[in-house]
Order: structure tokens, then sequence, then C-alpha cells
């Protein structure tokens, strides 16, 4: 063999995986079972190869797309609106970011749901009213109202607890008051 046909089967053989190399070794003693295995190894591997790429490809553009679609979605400052249903959902939402994120971490994952969990039903109260308000489909209308009064009941629930939760907090505060001053 010329030493630019042994260079031409490296190149082939690079890419091919060891079950094809193995039938590769056993068929060196004859060229044209060589050349038979490799060009169909190669294929495959060449045509798995442009299989992924496309794979890669379409999976890259759907996320864009994606964000392309959010971004547009959520910018709601780019596009003025004059539309008083929107103008309220926004601002409910608005109101519902400030107010989850003034909330400090108390420590308790208890309390932390709880308080965080406050303002995002109220946005969703406020949400409901909005769609009850300008929404003109019966059943998104009665969805609204469910959610009106599922979510107020939710939000008496959560206050009442936090308040239970107060006195077992300042207890907690006294005995680690009381504790630090016995370690001086």
């Amino acid at each position: 063999m010329h030493s630019l046909e042994r260079g031409k089967e490296h190149h082939l053989i690079s890419g091919i995986t060891k079950p094809y190399i193995r039938a590769i070794a056993v068929a060196l003693a004859d060229p044209i079972v060589l050349e038979r295995r490799v060009s169909t190894a190669a294929r495959r591997n060449v045509t798995t190869k442009i299989l992924a790429k496309l794979l890669v490809t379409v999976v890259a553009c759907s996320v864009a797309a994606s964000v392309v679609v959010q971004a547009g979605a959520h910018d709601h400052d780019s596009q003025p609106s004059t539309d008083p249903d929107w103008l309220e959902l926004i601002a409910s939402m608005d109101k519902m970011h400030t107010a989850m994120g003034a909330i400090e971490r108390s420590g308790d994952s208890d309390v932390d749901f709880v308080r965080l969990m406050l303002p995002h039903h109220q946005a969703a109260l406020d949400m409901a009213r909005t769609q009850l308000l300008y929404g003109k489909d019966p059943q998104m209308r009665r969805l609204a109202q469910e959610i009106i009064t599922d979510q107020q009941l939710e939000i008496e629930l959560m206050q009442r607890w936090l308040k239970q939760q107060q006195p077992n907090q300042a207890k907690e505060n006294q005995t680690a008051a009381v504790n630090t001053g016995k370690d001086n």
C-alpha cells in the first residue's frame, strides 16, 4: 500500500468506535473487506455527527426563540400600553415583586415561605379582581371568583399562623439571650 492510502485509512479509522476497530484489524489481510467496513462505519459516523449538529442547532434556535418571545412578553416597559386591564395586571405583579423583595430571611423556612406567599396571594387577588372588571369569558370569570374566595381564605390562614409563631419566636429569642448571658 502507498503511504497516501495509509494516511487515508488512518483518517477514516480515527472517528470509528471500538467494535469497528476490531473488525478493521481482523480485515487488514483483505483490503476490499477493510475498505467496505471502514466506508460503512465512516458513513455512519458522519451521519451521526451531522444529526447531532442538526439537533444542537434546532435546540439552540428553539431556546433563542423562547428567550425572544419571553423578553417581548415580559418587557412591559418598552411598549407602553393604555389598556387599563393590562396596566392593572402589570401593576399587581410589580407590587408583588416589590413586596416579596422587601422580605428579609428569618432563618425559619416555614415563616419565610408564609411571608413570601402572602404578597403572592395578594397579587392573585388583585389580578382576579381585574379579571372580573374586564374579562368577558364566563369560565375565566368563574375561575377569578374562585381564586378570590380561595386565596382570601388562605391569606387569613397564613396571617393567623404567623401570629401564632410570634410568641414562639419571642420565647426562642429570650432563651437565646439567657443562654448567652450564662456563657459570660
